[in-house]
């Protein structure tokens, strides 16, 4: 791997700063006795996107829960390849820039406590929410899926993470008045250590980038494509898992074709949520460029569009 470079090492050592600022703790800081408040929405409009939801408000309500309780799922999820990726690489620092593995001891240690905090929520929407829900995705098993594609397409894949969850909390969750104030806080307590990570995400990935010909980087692309559509595949299943799951609980018939629009939209919502607001991110956009072809470029556009 490629040396840090002095300008590189004073922002390793900023994220360390901010680091140590925003520590928080799970119980003291996120749940503080509290539970989530059925009345209230989880995720926004803007993400959740049951506005375009041809169901009644108490509904649209619902479905916006079943996302949010889906929403901390797949963090818990990601998170999970996230940081066996970040210790990895960590490695290259070991008897080098130690500042750079404090950072990333760091990272790796906020990432297993954002695992453990997704853990609780679960349990804690489980007990408020009816029973039958299904997020039935093996951890371990996605991990190491993952981790069998290039450094550079799972380090792409982590960048383009870390960016959505920034949009998505700026954007969306921080200024949603109509939210469970719990969930708001659990999202924002993560928006605050993730700004730091994807800091490291770009370190990290343009340090890759840098040690690598353009064959392993043609590689890297092809993989970081594979993942997304990998990533897809598991937001099908689960579309169609929590669609079945609103239409068994929002207490009314559905018929066949209504069930089938409820099943088209979560799957719109989601696809929005985990590739397309992170795919079109110009900060992610701006850094792909500067390391692929053309070419390379327009590939990654189709494979995305492909999904829109």
């Amino acid at each position: 791997m490629n040396a840090i470079t002095p300008i590189d090492t004073a922002k390793y050592i900023r994220v360390v700063e901010a680091s140590k600022k925003v520590r928080w703790e799970i119980d003291r800081d996120v749940i503080r006795d509290r539970r989530f408040d059925t009345s209230r929405k989880y995720l926004p409009d803007g993400l959740s996107l049951v506005g375009a939801l041809p169901v009644s408000d108490a509904e649209k309500r619902f479905a916006s829960q079943i996302q949010g309780r889906t929403y901390a799922n797949v963090f818990g999820l990601v998170e999970r390849f996230i940081t066996a990726k970040l210790l990895e690489v960590g490695r290259d620092h070991s008897l080098g820039d130690q500042h750079a593995l404090e950072a990333l001891v760091r990272f790796s240690d906020e990432e297993i406590k954002h695992q453990e905090l997704f853990r609780r929520i679960e349990a804690m929407i489980g007990d408020v929410m009816p029973p039958g829900y299904r997020f039935e995705v093996d951890a371990d098993a996605v991990a190491r899926a993952v981790l069998s594609h290039s450094t550079w397409s799972v380090l792409a894949l982590t960048l383009h993470i870390e960016l959505f969850v920034q949009l998505h909390y700026r954007e969306s969750i921080g200024p949603g008045e109509e939210l469970s104030e719990l969930f708001k806080d659990v999202f924002m307590f993560h928006w605050k250590d993730e700004a730091q990570h994807a800091v490291l995400d770009e370190l990290e990935l343009k340090r890759h980038d840098a040690s690598i010909g353009a064959e392993e980087r043609e590689r890297g692309v092809d993989g970081f494509i594979a993942l997304v559509q990998a990533v897809d595949g598991i937001l099908q299943a689960q579309a169609a898992a929590d669609a079945t799951y609103f239409v068994a609980n929002c207490g009314r018939p559905v018929d066949v074709a209504e069930a089938a629009v409820i099943a088209a939209h979560f799957l719109k919502a989601y696809r929005w949520q985990y590739i397309l607001s992170g795919a079109g991110h110009p900060r992610f956009q701006s850094i792909l460029k500067g390391m692929v072809t053309g070419p390379q470029m327009e590939r990654i556009g189709a494979a995305v569009a492909s999904l829109a």
